[in-house]
């Protein structure tokens, strides 16, 4: 499913009229009628209760206007709230406005402040809103009384219906512009915008409903946006089927540098993950002091000791030994609980320059690499980062505020300028490719909130690498699986609670569901 930006819309719409012929008052229609359908699915008795339309003068509110004439065509009351003098409504809205008249609609006329306080009176007195006032093209902070109407509107706690986008949310980055509508439905045009899948957005829009409004899908194609929304659906013409004579030495070998004093469960947990994703073998390597705690941890792994420093972490001088057991593994991943000591900088960075297999980097080795972020251009193989707002705020040299703001910019930003896979962790995923595509991942919920969540994901995409899978095809797989997993769980044990291992143990269940029949 695409998510498309507010320019990629634009210039869909544009093409749409210019181009294929169909003119931007019959796509203001459909979005009106589509609405207005959708309005009455949502909102059972709406026939009894009064519906305010909160205007713009713009094409948002034209799309609202036409809602208000089929309201009133399907007995509804109805009344409109113009944000603005009728006089400055122009274009497709103006000419949708001026047929409001010979239906006695009600159209108030809200210009300021002043204006928009002598008619709260009236505006309390409806029981349900059609949010139409800002559309796509907001990219500013919502001032004056379109400001004070949306909080009010708030304030009333009354069900709204928001058109494409709730009013006050950016359209690109799903971040509040000052103050924004909380919506209990939106209809959105074309596409779903990208921000109304990234947090906040996705949860200040509701129920979220995609009307067709006419775009023709060679359009849609030709305009090429570059975000996706993954979903577990996509995953089964990912996954391949394994040939009947496969065999462990087949079905790819990891090798995983993890663990210092006092984080052996972090090391254990990534070998273990890469097993369930269908790795025939993992080595894990591992400080040689933590040796007899990790090898009871991980029976099916086979353990391999490293030398370390007096403070029991990895040692420079264990790059020779992790270069020779390379030889013939499909995937390296390093960093789970592995510390930042100086030793393990030492080694971490001679093994970026040096591996000939692909690299899935995480955790403590993503803080080190943000010392350097530079030698990622030196890297020769495929390499996948799985950091969390802080560590990409740390890789950035920005604050993780920063990032939070801008989640899918900040991430293509750095998959593009160092040629990488980046996995942004948190609600909403974002999977960035070097070519400048994104993933907005679909699965997951509040409670993968938990240690070990990370550790796991790292082991499920290098397992998937190790099997042949593309970098880019195995960060898909392995995030929305592990998403997956937990909805699962959240739905048979509760909204939190379950930990890590049980979302890895469950990743094969959900991969023979998706590879018997494609549900989830």
């Amino acid at each position: 499913m695409y998510l498309v930006t507010a320019e990629e819309i634009r210039e869909m719409d544009r093409r749409t009229i210019e181009s294929f012929g169909v003119p931007g008052r019959v796509l203001m229609e459909n979005a009106g009628v589509g609405a207005t359908n959708l309005m009455q699915a949502h909102f059972p008795g709406l026939g009894s209760k009064k519906v305010g339309v909160l205007a713009g003068r713009g094409n948002n509110g034209g799309d609202g206007f036409v809602m208000a004439r089929y309201l009133s065509y399907r007995g509804v009351k109805v009344t409109v709230f113009l944000l603005s003098n009728i006089g400055g409504v122009k274009g497709d809205a103006g000419a949708n406005l001026g047929l409001l008249t010979p239906l006695d609609i009600p159209v108030v006329e809200i210009a300021d402040s002043a204006a928009l306080k002598k008619k709260k009176a009236a505006m309390r007195r409806q029981d349900i809103w059609v949010d139409a006032l800002l559309g796509t093209g907001l990219n500013a902070d919502v001032r004056g009384h379109y400001r004070e109407a949306i909080d009010f509107i708030n304030r009333l706690e009354k069900p709204v219906l928001s058109v494409d986008v709730p009013s006050g949310l950016h359209t690109d980055t799903g971040q509040v512009c000052g103050t924004c509508i909380r919506a209990q439905v939106t209809a959105t045009f074309g596409f779903a915008k990208l921000g109304l899948k990234i947090f906040p957005g996705a949860a200040l829009c509701g129920k979220l409903e995609t009307i067709d409004i006419g775009i023709p899908p060679f359009i849609a194609e030709a305009v090429n946006p570059r975000r996706c929304l993954l979903t577990g659906m996509m995953l089964k013409a990912m996954l391949g089927n394994r040939a009947p004579d496969a065999h462990k030495g087949t079905t790819g070998h990891v090798l995983v540098v993890a663990g210092s004093p006092g984080k052996t469960g972090a090391a254990a947990m990534t070998a273990t993950a890469a097993m369930r994703a269908g790795a025939g073998l993992v080595s894990l390597g591992v400080p040689e002091g933590l040796n007899p705690v990790v090898e009871p941890q991980v029976t099916e792994v086979m353990t391999i000791p490293l030398p370390e420093t007096d403070s029991g972490s990895l040692d420079a001088s264990a790059l020779a030994i992790v270069l020779a057991h390379l030889s013939g593994k499909r995937c390296l991943a390093i960093g789970p609980g592995i510390g930042t000591d100086d030793g393990v900088g030492r080694l971490f960075f001679s093994l970026m320059k040096k591996t000939r297999v692909p690299l899935v980097v995480d955790a403590d080795a993503i803080n080190l690499l943000a010392n350097d972020p530079q030698v990622l251009k030196k890297v020769r193989v495929p390499v996948v980062i799985t950091p969390h707002p802080g560590e990409m705020a740390r890789l950035m040299d920005a604050t993780p505020k920063q990032v939070q703001q801008d989640r899918v910019g900040c991430a293509c930003d750095f998959a593009q300028t160092f040629g990488v896979h980046v996995v942004l962790k948190g609600a909403a995923t974002v999977i960035a490719h070097p070519d400048g595509s994104a993933h907005i991942n679909s699965t997951g919920n509040p409670g993968m909130a938990s240690g070990g969540m990370g550790d796991v994901l790292t082991g499920l995409i290098a397992g998937f690498i190790a099997q042949g899978y593309a970098a880019e095809t195995a960060v898909k797989l392995g995030v929305c699986l592990h998403g997956l997993a937990a909805d699962h769980l959240f739905e048979s044990k509760g909204p939190f609670g379950f930990l890590a291992t049980e979302v890895m143990d469950r990743v094969p269940a959900e991969i023979r569901q998706l590879m018997a029949d494609g549900t989830i």
